[in-house]
Order: structure tokens, then C-alpha cells, then sequence
């Protein structure tokens, strides 16, 4: 099971960081990738971690802006997102799929275990 934590809502130029925490399964066998689902627009991949083999993903919508980072010890994976955009508003969700190299950025179809998403909205 997976847990996204930590939307809210953020000013442009501001950051945010999300969280998710799984249970059930140790995170360093698995890549942990982010979606976020704007209203009206498809699910989107913008990064993935797969920490045991040091591969890291970033969407070019995201690279330089966001950060995908990996705890092992509490067995959770957070996404620091900094110069943020109102088009970055939409729903964010963490993923999981087996230890492993995937397309970049992330589809969704390669991903098995979903947490519920966490709103993140950008506005002044």
C-alpha cells in the first residue's frame, strides 16, 4: 500500500514537498514514480527513482524544478518541488513498480501499485 502525503495549496515561485510511505513492501526492491493528473488533461509521468541501481527520471517539464529523493530507513520517497507554476496544479500521485529501468518519462501502464492522490494547487 502506498501513501501520498503533503499537497496543498503553494504561490507561484513557491515549493512543496510531497511524501509517500509504503507498507506491505520495502521500497528499495521497487522504482517509485510521481503522476500528477491535471482536471480536463491525461495522467502524466514526470520522474521515477529506482534506487537500488541508481537510476533517477525527470520529465523535461520538471527537470531543474523538481527533486525525487528516497529514505530507505523509513521506507518512504519524497518529491521536492521547488519554482512552482500554475500549470503544475493538479492531482499527484506515487506509484510503484518492480526494481527496474522504465521508459522516461514514467507511463503509467509499468506501474502496479498506486497510492491516492494529494492535490496540489498553484495560485496567487
Amino acid at each position: 500500500q502506498l501513501q501520498a502525503s503533503g499537497g496543498g495549496l503553494v504561490q507561484p515561485g513557491g515549493s512543496l514537498t510531497l511524501s509517500c510511505a509504503a507498507s506491505g513492501f520495502t521500497f528499495d526492491d521497487f522504482a517509485i514514480a510521481w503522476f500528477r493528473q491535471a482536471p480536463g488533461k491525461e495522467r502524466q509521468g514526470i520522474l521515477y527513482i529506482s534506487s537500488k541501481i541508481g537510476v533517477t527520471c525527470y520529465a523535461d517539464s520538471v527537470k531543474g524544478r523538481f527533486t525525487i529523493s528516497s529514505d530507505n530507513a523509513k521506507n518512504a520517497v519524497y518529491l521536492q518541488m521547488n519554482s512552482l507554476k500554475p500549470e503544475d496544479t493538479a492531482v499527484y500521485y506515487c506509484a510503484a513498480a518492480q526494481g527496474g529501468i522504465y521508459s522516461c518519462p514514467p507511463r503509467s501502464a509499468d506501474f502496479d501499485y498506486w497510492g491516492q492522490g494529494t492535490q496540489v494547487t498553484v495560485s496567487s
